[in-house]
């Protein structure tokens, strides 16, 4: 049930979307890769949980494996890099109103786009290439789901290297998002700081808000999931339950307060 949801909420979003001619902005342009990006999430992990209830099974074969967790991180990575892209959409809005649609051009938002989805793909294609190299010796995963620090616990020798390269694109992944947020949301905030005008104020903070909520409640489930299988000391029932809240909370959340609190988008829902 929880899955359908999840599914029927992003749906919405992007038929409201698709649908709406009052949405066809940059601002909704680029947020309709973030519901595809949540339901390849869900998707990666719902149907093969709902599968191992009904079968009594547990097991899941290694290539599905490999493939659920390359989904699951393409997610991760795809929400943080669509919600970068997004920050600078706001940045450009409120700073340089007057030629927003000359920076933000189809063909810039075309560009953008591409870029988040081809970095993503690449990115992690590359961390899971690496993986090729070792052998399997161990066959019990000690998550809910496969990811990249489950996978590296299955391989038999020496697998320093795999660990390092992912954890270099942690850092990255993580690291370069939040720069692009502290930076854009610090001008956005001088500039509400600045402004005389109460109603530009207000719509600056109500357009920025939900955008701000959404990231702050990926990157801090991100975090403490990523700290907790970092971390031995960590219980595994503590480790599941962070690793479960980055699948459900966002692809749950994310259309639910973007539909709510972003005016545009609620009336174009209302419209389907």
């Amino acid at each position: 049930l929880l899955y359908v949801v999840m599914i029927l909420c992003n749906m919405m979003v992007l038929l409201a979307i698709a649908w709406c001619k009052e949405l066809h902005q940059p601002m909704f342009i680029l947020l309709f890769s973030l519901p595809i990006s949540d339901m390849i999430g869900a998707t990666a992990f719902f149907p093969q949980l709902l599968w191992s209830i009904a079968t009594q099974n547990s097991s899941i074969p290694y290539a599905a494996c490999f493939i659920q967790a390359y989904l699951i991180h393409v997610y991760g990575t795809g929400n943080l890099m669509i919600l970068s892209v997004m920050a600078y959409d706001r940045y450009i809005a409120i700073c340089f109103p007057l030629r927003y649609h000359e920076i933000l051009s189809p063909l810039t938002l075309v560009k953008m786009i591409l870029s988040v989805w081809v970095i993503t793909l690449s990115v992690m294609g590359s961390v899971f290439l690496l993986h090729k190299q070792y052998k399997i010796c161990r066959t019990n995963i000690v998550d809910f789901y496969c990811n990249n620090p489950s996978l590296l616990k299955l391989m038999c020798g020496e697998t320093n290297v795999s660990n390092y390269y992912g954890l270099v694109f942690i850092v990255l992944v993580q690291g370069a998002p939040l720069a692009m947020m502290v930076y854009t949301y610090a001008q956005i905030l001088y500039v509400c700081v600045s402004t005389k005008s109460t109603d530009a104020r207000q719509k600056a903070i109500q357009t920025c808000s939900s955008h701000l909520l959404v990231y702050i409640l990926l990157q801090v489930n991100t975090l403490f999931t990523l700290l907790a299988h970092r971390n031995p000391n960590v219980h595994p029932s503590i480790r599941r339950a962070f690793g479960l809240s980055v699948l459900v909370f966002p692809p749950l959340l994310d259309p639910i307060i973007y539909g709510l609190r972003v005016k545009k988008l609620k009336k174009g829902l209302k419209m389907l």
